[in-house]
């Protein structure tokens, strides 16, 4: 802890308690995700902590469901995308010639296309379920893993002990998860937080142009659009997911800083 900056610390503190709110929500939340208890945009109170939303929902309770809902597409969505990208990525730089010709001019394509516009054009086409978002986040953003992944495996592939590895007779699954994959790690947790905070703006954004997470259901993005009205009226209800936002990206990216000084670049290798 005591290698730890000050910088980090707050991130890793507020990180994990936005993680720990998630988690809890149904025990934390003192009224139901959908559930009407008062008047149009009540302001704050001993009984509605951050006042009610254009229905009379509890904000509060909307706010820490929403929380749990942003928090758990966005993390499935980072795993799903570093796993295809990752795996792809070390594939292509692994195998090199046609194959890694194929797969890098098809990503190419897809990131030809402004990530947003194809995600708004899929989601059309589709019905608007977690799962689907989850999915077409993902792989629209293992592009991007992809892309970090092959660059540095391709470095890493010309290592001598990835060599020695070869020349042992071990096979290319072995090359990639015993060989590259340690080697390559580092760089990759650090993007982590990174694509995280992404997929945060991105389930936000989707759900505020009105094809991401669908009501009842509870979300940041999806709260500010539902209050963003009660700004003219100097009602500060859309106000509170945007600084949920904002706070969880500062304090992941406070966090993914550290990580990224701490292993700045790949030393040596383990063979």
């Amino acid at each position: 802890m005591k290698n730890i900056p000050i910088s980090a610390m707050i991130g890793l503190a507020f990180t994990a308690l936005y993680f720990i709110i998630a988690l809890l929500a149904p025990l934390l939340a003192p009224y139901g995700m959908a559930e009407v208890v008062g008047d149009v945009w009540e302001p704050s109170s001993s009984q509605f902590w951050l006042g009610t939303d254009n229905i009379g929902r509890d904000l509060l309770s909307r706010m820490i469901y929403g929380g749990r809902t942003t928090i758990f597409i966005a993390t499935v969505a980072t795993i799903l995308s570093f796993v295809t990208g990752s795996i792809l990525g070390f594939l292509a730089a692994v195998l090199g010639g046609w194959a890694d010709q194929v797969m890098s001019r098809m990503v190419d394509l897809i990131m030809s296309i402004p990530t947003l516009i194809f995600a708004l054009v899929v989601l059309a086409m589709v019905p608007v379920t977690i799962p689907v978002l989850i999915l077409v986040m993902g792989l629209l953003d293992a592009t991007r893993v992809y892309r970090l992944a092959r660059a540095v495996a391709v470095d890493i592939a010309v290592m001598d002990y990835v060599e020695a590895a070869r020349l042992r007779g071990e096979g290319q699954v072995w090359v990639i998860f015993r060989e590259i994959l340690p080697n390559a790690l580092s760089p990759l947790v650090a993007e982590l937080g990174l694509r995280f905070i992404f997929m945060v703006l991105f389930v936000s954004t989707l759900s505020f142009l009105g094809l991401g997470v669908q009501p009842p259901l509870a979300d940041w993005g999806g709260i500010v659009k539902e209050n963003k009205d009660g700004i003219v009226y100097g009602i500060g209800a859309a106000l509170y997911p945007a600084v949920a936002i904002a706070t969880l990206a500062i304090s992941v990216n406070l966090v993914a800083d550290w990580v990224l000084n701490r292993t700045t670049s790949l030393k040596g290798g383990r063979g």
